[in-house]
């Protein structure tokens, strides 16, 4: 179901674990929209975040990460999945009362679990905006990443008031931050991701490798000829190894269902191309056309030539 209006919302301290892609962004998008007086960073990699503060991402950064969290009313788990699950168990006698606490993995079955044994005395409140590039690193950041996309919220079976209130204070800082609200349970959540964003994953990554290990086309051509399909898969096999490692590692129920069903897909369209069933090849690309054209309507992608891409820069 979508998330009532939360109406606005401001933060006093912003803690951020994680200043990459997604974590620089929301600093960003925080700070261009003024919804906190102070953001402090923390980073296990010293040189992001000595990066991220030089850029302006961060007021302030924490030598530790119960430094960080100290005094902060809103956390930002920005971290792959395995590292938050391991940081929900560790930071509960560091967050401040009352204080929400999110996160932005793609996997929220896990993560969910995990923040079940945190404290009730905080409130964590799962979160994924469905939004990102193969980029990685603070640089990459930019405030209008969260704009006009999805941020899904698969709260905890808590049913206090001061629960719900920072579900809706979660709500509200995604609205404010650009993007649409949606609430659902974690497993349906993870089925759904594994369907359009990890097994496209998965396939691109294989894919690409495949190429590689082909003996008989060369590197050089299949850089050379990149242009249209390859090209684009590629673009998705540049996404974080480690990031996309966790997400696999944990969400290894729903992914393996969804390939499962790709899998058959796939022996069926060889059948058809072995017994030239163009009958079959046709239904098939007929309907993944009409999603196409289901998402350009739902405004989730442009409908413009190659992408709206510049071949003379391309």
């Amino acid at each position: 179901m979508t998330s009532p209006d939360a109406g606005p919302v401001h933060f006093s301290r912003a803690a951020i674990v994680g200043v990459g892609l997604i974590g620089s962004s929301l600093a960003r998008a925080m700070i261009e929209n003024r919804l906190t007086d102070e953001i402090v960073g923390f980073d296990a990699d010293a040189d992001a975040l000595s990066r991220a503060h030089a850029l302006g991402v961060v007021d302030r950064i924490a030598a530790d990460l119960d430094g960080a969290l100290a005094g902060a009313d809103l956390v930002i788990l920005a971290t792959p999945v395995g590292a938050t699950k391991t940081l929900i168990g560790e930071i509960g006698g560091a967050v401040a009362d009352d204080a929400l606490v999110i996160d932005v993995g793609s996997v929220k079955g896990a993560v969910a679990a995990a923040g079940a044994l945190s404290p009730e005395r905080f409130h964590f409140v799962p979160s994924h905006p469905v939004a990102g590039t193969e980029q990685s690193g603070p640089e990459a950041g930019f405030a209008s990443l969260f704009r006009d996309r999805w941020c899904i919220l698969t709260p905890l079976p808590r049913q206090s008031e001061r629960y719900k209130a920072a579900v809706d204070r979660a709500a509200a800082l995604w609205r404010a931050v650009g993007s649409n609200v949606e609430i659902m349970d974690a497993a349906h959540h993870d089925l759904a991701l594994a369907v359009t964003s990890h097994l496209p994953h998965l396939i691109a990554f294989t894919l690409v490798g495949a190429a590689d290990d082909l003996e008989t086309v060369a590197e050089a051509e299949i850089v050379k000829y990149s242009a249209g399909g390859f090209r684009d898969f590629t673009r998705i096999a540049a996404s974080d190894p480690v990031m996309w490692r966790d997400v696999f590692l944990n969400n290894k129920e729903a992914v393996l269902e969804v390939l499962g069903r790709f899998t058959e897909e796939l022996a069926v369209l060889q059948r058809a191309i072995r017994w030239s069933d163009g009958e079959t090849l046709a239904k098939t690309f007929t309907r993944g056309r009409a999603i196409r054209r289901a998402i350009v309507a739902a405004g989730q992608e442009r409908d413009v030539p190659n992408f709206g891409r510049d071949e003379k820069k391309s």
